[in-house]
């Protein structure tokens, strides 16, 4: 009699009928940066999926989601900055985790892609990192990976699936138009810290309406983070100097640029960048007289011992947040950025 119910029911079916299930965000965080992981939920009007994070004596990683993720659209945040191993090995595991608990959709939100300047050889016998960082992530279960201000924009193309390559220029533009008075911006140049670097300064040149200038640096391919800087290309004298970079991670090559801008005569230096990667001893070489300010974004975590009187901190949390809305809602993360990169 059972049978025939449960028969009965189902032929009441239409023929061809597709039951939808709604969809379910969900945002979960490994351990590098909590702090943005909880302000990007917030901006979502979510909160943090539950996850155990265990470290074992051996120094082995558990994560573990402690409530259900199946058929969830799942964004995992985590930023690579120091120690970046460990972080990357967090995320791996946790890839694993949520593909294993049947999330429908797995997005690797990482702010700051680890291993993004090793996109290709410098040398015979190197590797490309950042592509073998692309197949970890895809191997463990990511469908789709966001990030910020990508060191190269080649690396979209080492991960096989959707890449959102997201731009924190909005953020610190808007920065800048507040804080700079009409007599700074009458006097403003934009300066490309290296000849790499001067698509991305031409483009902060057109939208803050001022001259670009290049500073022409040569580095000695065997001996890291050791730059000279050689010439400058453009007039500074007198001007007010916005080096623009992606990163500053030990910050010689920044400081060196901005002491060779006050001795070509500039007036102030302001130094602008997305990821304050930091390194020892970045922090001290920062507060050089050269430089008058340094403003970057939070996709790195800074502690305490990292910050310095000068040093300004912008939120990239909304930024973020609009993205992963876009990405969920099937929008487009192009709009945000008005076709301009």
């Amino acid at each position: 009699m059972g049978k025939k119910k449960a028969d009965s029911d189902r032929s009441e079916l239409a023929p061809g009928l597709v039951v939808k299930t709604k969809k379910r965000l969900v945002v979960a965080a490994g351990s590098s940066h909590p702090d943005l992981a909880h302000a990007v939920a917030g901006h979502l009007g979510t909160e943090l999926v539950p996850t155990e994070h265990r470290v074992f004596a051996s120094g082995e990683i558990l994560t573990r989601f402690e409530v259900s993720i199946r058929g969830c659209d799942i964004f995992l945040i985590q930023s690579f900055g120091p120690p970046v191993n460990e972080w990357m090995m967090e995320m791996l595991i946790m890839l694993d985790a949520a593909k294993r608990a049947s999330a429908k959709r797995i997005t690797v939100v990482a702010p700051y892609y680890p291993y993004s300047r090793q996109d290709k050889k410098g040398r015979g016998r190197e590797p490309i990192s950042a592509r073998l960082v692309a197949d970890l992530f895809k191997t463990a279960g990511a469908d789709r990976v966001m990030s910020v201000d990508l060191h190269a924009a080649q690396i979209q193309g080492f991960f096989d699936g959707p890449v959102d390559h997201l731009f924190a220029k909005p953020v610190l533009l808007e920065y800048f138009q507040e804080m700079l008075s009409p007599e700074d911006r009458a006097k403003l140049t934009v300066v490309s810290p290296d000849t790499g670097r001067v698509r991305v300064a031409d483009q902060w040149s057109d939208s803050l309406d001022a001259p670009l200038a290049i500073i022409h640096k040569r580095r000695d391919p065997n001996v890291a983070n050791q730059v000279t800087v050689n010439d400058i290309v453009g007039n500074v004298a007198g001007r007010v100097c916005l080096l623009v970079d992606d990163m500053i991670d030990t910050g010689g090559t920044i400081v060196k640029a901005a002491q060779a801008l006050k001795a070509h005569g500039a007036e102030r230096v302001i130094v602008a960048a997305t990821h304050a990667v930091f390194s020892a001893p970045a922090a001290e070489r920062l507060q050089d007289v050269s430089i008058d300010e340094v403003v970057v974004t939070d996709t790195i975590p800074l502690p305490e011992e990292k910050r310095f009187p000068g040093l300004t901190i912008l939120p990239i949390a909304p930024l973020l947040a609009r993205a992963i809305k876009e990405v969920f809602e099937d929008g487009s993360v192009t709009s945000m950025f008005n076709g301009d990169a």
